[in-house]
């Protein structure tokens, strides 16, 4: 049961840290540009009156994320400096700077969700 809360608790953090991470936002349509590609990708809101992300990033609840990861349908990236996340991760994360993400996107599986956290 403590590892359970521990788990959640952590990637509510991941998740809440990672929508600050952009601070601009506006509200309108979701729209999500393929990382492998130009390729742009409409999203509905998931709540009406929902604000979408001026980046055009698909954000996640922490239970949408918890049920992607349990159904194996999802992978965390941890794009924070190496030596953050030797101090503290995500269990199951992985971690690719984001300096690093361009020249290790072949390393990510194509068929998940790819939910990444910077803070």
């Amino acid at each position: 049961m403590r590892v359970l809360f521990s788990l959640s608790a952590a990637i509510a953090l991941a998740i809440v840290t990672l929508a600050a991470c952009n601070s601009s936002e506006s509200p309108g349509t979701k729209t999500s540009n393929g990382s492998r590609g130009n390729a742009t990708v409409s999203l509905p809101t998931t709540t009406p009156g929902s604000i979408a992300p001026s980046d055009g990033v698909k954000r996640i609840t922490t239970i949408e994320l918890r049920d992607a990861l349990a159904k194996g349908a999802a992978i965390v990236v941890d794009v924070r400096p190496a030596d953050a996340y030797r101090q503290s991760h995500i269990k199951g994360s992985i971690s690719i700077p984001q300096e690093q993400v361009q020249a290790r996107l072949s390393e990510l599986p194509r068929d998940k969700m790819i939910v990444t956290y910077c803070s």
